[in-house]
């Protein structure tokens, strides 16, 4: 079953598909930008949005509900409904596509805007450019790919810096990359350029090629113990796998 919203000309048309008991965003094309388990619409489904949050293996878990999340680019919602849903923190999504937003809320359970809650339709690049926002998102996830799913639309390194400048001193960025592409190596290279390569960990790729990649705004190495209590932590919590995250998440630099 498929259903379709029309978009502006110059962006792409917005569908739904549904397969069995989980529903996807596709944008224009058959590649799935998103999806979630009809039953379960406040979980992650997708493996590598799952470690998208890997960030909470660097901070203690009793601090989360006090922290801001911001999701650049809303694509079905997971991390931004996750992050005020089950982690009760502060968050904000920025979406330039105004029918993502719409089939957000209609077919993928986004939540109604409120105090805890912000959807800004706006271009993620010049957003988070705003001065009021520097050192204010404690873990700010960046999922910003073409409708062809093919690249990464803000990659570079002045924008890495742009999102640096967002984050509180323990802050964490996560990006979606393309582990097999060619462009996997320059895009570790503008994080490094921005950062500093000390502050990277990175991912195996999936099965299907994604490849998260955490950036710290201020580098830190926990002790491997350290990293297995809070991955046992959060896995208690918020039933996230993060203790098989630490099996296939490693510093960048040796």
């Amino acid at each position: 079953m498929t259903r379709t919203k029309k978009t502006p000309a110059e962006l792409p048309e917005v569908s739904v598909s549904d397969d069995g008991d989980v529903r996807h965003l596709h944008l224009g094309t058959p590649w799935v930008q998103g999806s979630m388990r009809i039953a379960e619409p406040f979980e992650i489904e997708l493996e590598y949005v799952q470690r998208m949050m890997a960030w909470l293996l660097f901070v203690a878990p009793e601090s989360v509900a006090r922290r801001n999340a911001m999701q650049l680019g809303l694509g079905a919602g997971a991390i931004t409904k996750f992050c005020h849903k089950k982690l009760r923190m502060r968050t904000t999504a920025i979406e330039l596509n105004p029918q993502v937003v719409a089939v957000c809320r209609a077919w993928f359970k986004l939540p109604p805007e409120g105090p805890r809650l912000s959807v800004v339709l706006a271009d993620a690049g010049a957003e988070i450019r705003r001065p009021e926002l520097a050192g204010t998102v404690d873990a700010l996830a960046v999922d910003l790919y073409d409708h062809e799913a093919a690249s990464p639309v803000l990659d570079s390194a002045d924008f890495y810096a742009d999102c640096r400048a967002l984050l509180t001193e323990d802050g964490c960025l996560t990006v979606n990359l393309f582990g097999r592409a060619s462009s996997y190596e320059r895009s570790l290279s503008c994080l490094a350029d921005a950062f500093g390569e000390q502050a990277l960990w990175a991912f195996k790729p999936t099965r299907e090629g994604n490849t998260v990649v955490l950036a710290q705004r201020t580098p830190t190495r926990p002790k491997r113990a350290e990293l297995q209590a809070r991955a046992e932590a959060v896995q208690a919590r918020w039933d996230l796998p993060a203790v098989r995250w630490l099996r296939v998440f490693k510093p960048v630099a040796a």
